[in-house]
């Protein structure tokens, strides 16, 4: 979230692999077997933050060896444009009752924390027992607030970042790969 646009006819922008299809399978297991080991005999909630980390999300809980619940929440803070407008809203709220599950946000990534850092505060004053991240970029170039991601895919710092569910204005997101567009 929060991720600026790169400027010009972005769909039209020459594509850089940065993570290959075999490394992200490969980083998905491990962060799934780290999962299954740290949840252990709790009620794990796989809370995917949409659009961006459906696909992250599927991969990652068949990736988890344990009997857990997945549910999707929606939030925005764009506005109409590709600057965050600095109001986050929820605009999709849990289905599932939270009350002493342990909650694992899932999200494609963590750009500025501005998001994170709201989803963080917002379902910590709430039923659950605790609220730990997970998400498949930690990109720290244009961290503003202060969030700590417990479990990273990836840490990388330059570029905009497509594939994989990640997007440049709704394009790209069915990529397999994870491209920097430049």
């Amino acid at each position: 979230m929060n991720r600026s646009m790169p400027t010009g006819n972005h769909l039209m922008s020459t594509r850089t692999k940065i993570v290959s299809s075999l490394q992200l399978r490969v980083r998905v297991e491990a962060l799934g077997q780290q999962i299954t080991k740290d949840y252990q005999r709790r009620q794990l909630v796989l809370l995917g933050v949409l659009n961006g980390a459906f696909i992250f999300a599927a991969d990652l809980c068949r990736a988890i060896d344990l009997d857990l619940e997945i549910d999707f929440i929606r939030v925005a803070s764009y506005g109409t444009g590709t600057e965050s407008s600095g109001t986050i809203r929820l605009l999709k709220e849990p289905s599932l009752d939270l009350v002493g599950k342990d909650l694992l946000l899932v999200e494609d990534i963590v750009d500025t924390g501005t998001t994170m850092a709201w989803l963080l505060d917002h379902f910590r004053k709430g039923p659950a027992h605790s609220v730990r991240i997970c998400s498949l970029i930690d990109k720290k170039e244009r961290r503003s607030v202060p969030v700590d991601v417990d479990y990273i895919g990836f840490s990388l710092d330059k570029g905009f970042l497509v594939g994989y569910g990640l997007d440049c204005a709704e394009k790209y997101r069915n990529l397999q790969e994870i491209y920097s567009l430049d």
